[in-house]
């Protein structure tokens, strides 16, 4: 089988390339002409990515997406997860067109950080109406810290499953408080560790607790129990404090 030429592998971490070309060439055999465009996103696309810890992004564009379609890449995806791809985004280009006011932070989260890897980009052109980003903000914020709580009553009992709540949910925030950044007209750092400095900055808030988290995410050993309960504390005073902050926007 002849291979396909990948783009923007330049400037890639060469782990994630390593899983990436395979993974890419599956999708190019499985789909043929109704594959429109693979496209990384996410922290393997910079600085932010720590190999065996950071997941690998893709979105997969199809012409139509089908049962038969998600059927018949469930081995490359399984193979994938195997290797930190998670199950991609599957997308057809009409659902993108049709879904950038729906869904504002994550296609702009998208459009500004991403690399084509396979055909066109669909962002390239893509128009995102903001008008509803401090709602998305405001409802992606509130609804998060719930689950945050909720996570703790059902997972708290070990310290190790507090930091893994605390690492997951810091990962899903960190769009939010760029998109907050985004509302009062501020720069967009990439770095996540930037976002929460500029955050803390410009909400008044602390940035400690979430440096600790994004320390543990980078593979820091996990503090006594103690300690993880005082970061985890501190974690809820502050996300309080930006929920009270967006309502002020």
């Amino acid at each position: 089988m002849n291979m396909a030429e990948l783009s923007g592998l330049t400037g890639l971490n060469p782990k994630v390339i390593q899983v990436l070309n395979p993974y890419c060439q599956d999708m190019i055999a499985i789909h043929g002409e109704n594959l429109k465009s693979i496209i990384l996103y996410g922290s393997a696309t910079g600085e932010d990515f720590v190999s065996k810890r950071s997941n690998v992004n893709l979105m997969i564009v199809l012409g139509e997406v089908t049962q038969a379609s998600l059927k018949n890449s469930l081995k490359a995806v399984a193979k994938g997860r195997k290797r930190g791809i998670v199950a991609p985004l599957f997308l057809s280009e009409e659902h993108i067109r049709r879904s950038a006011d729906v869904f504002p932070i994550e296609f702009l989260e998208i459009q500004e950080n991403h690399v084509v890897l396979y055909g066109d980009d669909p962002f390239e052109s893509l128009e995102i109406d903001r008008s509803n980003i401090r709602l998305q903000c405001e409802h992606e914020l509130k609804g998060k810290l719930i689950r945050v709580r909720q996570g703790y009553l059902e997972r708290g009992l070990l310290k190790k499953n507090i930091a893994s709540l605390l690492t997951e949910s810091l990962t899903s925030f960190i769009p939010v408080f760029r998109n907050m950044l985004r509302l009062v007209g501020e720069q967009l750092p990439k770095r996540r560790q930037d976002v929460i400095e500029k955050t803390a900055e410009r909400f008044d808030v602390s940035p400690d607790p979430f440096v600790k988290i994004l320390r543990l995410k980078e593979g820091m050993k996990v503090p006594d129990a103690r300690a993880v309960d005082g970061i985890f504390a501190d974690y809820l005073t502050e996300l309080d404090k930006l929920a009270i902050a967006i309502d002020e926007l």
